[in-house]
């Protein structure tokens, strides 16, 4: 049997999930993990509350004290208690897992702190919110979201099963963890479309080697996770050659990346090299989603549910005084790559979102507004994003940047 080295936290609000919560709480311990449990209830309990941490003693690592949290407004008190909680597992040096039980205002009550967590820390959440849409509950994070089946309101034939079946993938990813190998390789970030998995399987090819590379679908989420790791130290660096989130976030589109994105780079100071990777196109889903105001635009029916808008001279001005905003901020060594030939399979001669005009005003428009250093340079290369020269240019660039950091 493994051994734990912390506590699984179990959490819940005592007021209405008590017996599920300290049943979980028993199916935890009979597997040998040690166990604590957590009562996240918005208002102040009269007398014990059975947890080892009562709703008081969370409320008070909010920054305004308990008070906050025991105000008297429904929707206010569960805001307040989310943040304390969130401030409260963070701080706790003793976490070796969460498991956290809820309807609709437990799941985001316990959430939010589960996202703050590092990747890596075992999580579970068991929700009746688990078989919608999950993204605001899961965010970038490893959480483990299983559906309760029925309500989380009393102890009966399925829950039992469903909540006992939850406590023990939390005690058995606490318990036996896996084997780190001798021969783990520092990992890089880097980001990927459809329209430029030539380039990044070119580059992860030529640097497998040396390092581990975590290769990121550029759908919003995918560039969230890859700032989540790099804010977290997990990254030694970054080939962020694939910006085109930036697109959906600026004009519309279904896989926007959050106004962070960038911020965990310069704040990590880790070395980088980006590029302008499908900033040539905003995705929408099947045709009919696409907003009538860019109805007369140029458009490329990927699939039935996807369709693919060309940006525009405008709109990659837009981007560039975006992207070179934000990389301003940064500390660390960041290479800018510019394919001259293309930014991705579809933006290249005689393809359909070819513009030599729409890419020469993002890549002018960025060389103006980007305050270029001996550290935070850019770089125009004769090629489009998937041709091979590009490929070995931005690995060299990269082992460059390395270099200079020993």
């Amino acid at each position: 049997m493994g051994t734990s080295t912390g506590y699984v936290y179990a959490v819940a609000t005592a007021d209405t999930k008590g017996r599920e919560l300290f049943y979980v709480r028993d199916c935890v311990a009979r597997t040998g993990a040690d166990v604590l449990t957590v009562d996240l209830s918005t208002q102040p309990v009269s007398g014990a509350s059975g947890a080892d941490f009562p709703p008081e003693t969370i409320a008070d690592f909010h920054p305004e004290g308990r008070e906050a949290v025991f105000c008297g407004d429904r929707g206010k008190a569960i805001d307040a208690m989310a943040l304390a909680f969130k401030i409260f597992l963070s701080n706790r040096p003793d976490l070796a897992g969460v498991i956290g039980l809820g309807g609709s205002c437990g799941t985001a009550l316990i959430t939010p702190a589960m996202q703050a967590l590092p990747v890596g820390i075992p999580k579970v959440m068991v929700s009746t919110m688990a078989s919608g849409d999950v993204s605001g509950y899961v965010g970038a994070s490893d959480i483990s979201l299983l559906y309760s089946v029925t309500d989380v309101a009393g102890l009966n034939r399925i829950s039992r099963q469903v909540l006992g079946n939850a406590a023990h993938q939390i005690a058995g990813a606490v318990l036996w963890k896996p084997e780190r190998s001798a021969e783990d390789k520092p990992a890089l970030g880097l980001t990927m479309f459809g329209v430029t998995t030539p380039c990044i399987q070119q580059v992860s090819g030529a640097l497998e080697a040396d390092y581990d590379c975590l290769v990121f679908h550029a759908t919003g989420s995918g560039g969230m996770a890859m700032e989540k790791l790099a804010g977290s130290k997990m990254l030694a660096g970054l080939l962020d050659l694939t910006t085109t989130e930036v697109c959906d976030l600026l004009f519309d589109g279904v896989l926007a990346c959050e106004e962070t994105r960038f911020d965990a780079m310069a704040a990590s100071g880790i070395p980088c090299v980006i590029s302008c990777g499908a900033l040539d196109m905003v995705n929408f889903g099947h045709a009919e989603s696409v907003p009538q105001k860019y109805a007369d635009r140029l458009f490329y029916h990927h699939n039935a549910q996807v369709t693919l808008m060309r940006t525009t001279v405008e709109e990659n001005v837009k981007m560039a005084k975006w992207i070179a905003e934000k990389l301003n901020r940064c500390e660390g060594k960041v290479a800018f790559l510019i394919p001259e030939g293309g930014f991705s399979a579809l933006d290249a001669p005689g393809q359909v979102f070819w513009s030599p005009e729409a890419d020469n005003a993002f890549i002018t428009t960025l060389e103006a507004h980007l305050t270029q250093t001996a550290r935070r340079f850019i770089r125009r290369l004769p090629y489009n994003i998937n041709d091979p020269q590009f490929a070995q240019a931005a690995v060299r660039q990269f082992r460059q940047l390395t270099e200079q950091e020993c």
